[in-house]
């Protein structure tokens, strides 16, 4: 296994954060192993990203007005990465809650996202949104 160098792995990731915020499944997909896997959170079933991704779109288009995200510090080793982020929404019933959360990405030798697991309390956020 060769090592990716800290620039790709950071673009990669730098990509799945923009299309995130975007809510561009097309170029989101893109950056995804076609058997990829997404914990998020971690302890939920996971997001198979070739199958699910439209369906996960089209729950976060349905429920936020916006949706931003942004990265906060990134921890790269070997072919992974840590990232420590924030995320701000704005509900379509108006309310507005903030979450921050870690993601740990392992990326696979072709240089796609081969899984994510995202660490962070979404029941919170949830309930903040539902007042």
């Amino acid at each position: 296994m060769e090592t990716m160098s800290t620039e790709a792995i950071a673009s990669v990731i730098n990509v799945y954060f923009t299309n995130m915020a975007a809510m561009n499944p097309g170029g989101w997909v893109e950056i995804f192993a076609e058997d990829a896997v997404i914990y998020d959170p971690v302890g939920k079933p996971p997001i198979n990203v070739s199958e699910d991704s439209e369906k996960f779109f089209g729950l976060l288009s349905s429920f936020f007005n916006s949706f931003e995200i942004s990265q906060e510090q990134i921890f790269i080793a070997g072919n992974g990465a840590a990232v420590k982020w924030r995320m701000q929404v704005s509900a379509k019933n108006g309310r507005e809650a903030t979450a921050e959360g870690i993601s740990v990405f392992e990326i696979n030798d072709d240089g796609k996202i081969q899984q994510v697991l995202s660490y962070w309390n979404e029941a919170e956020m949830m309930a903040k949104l539902k007042g």
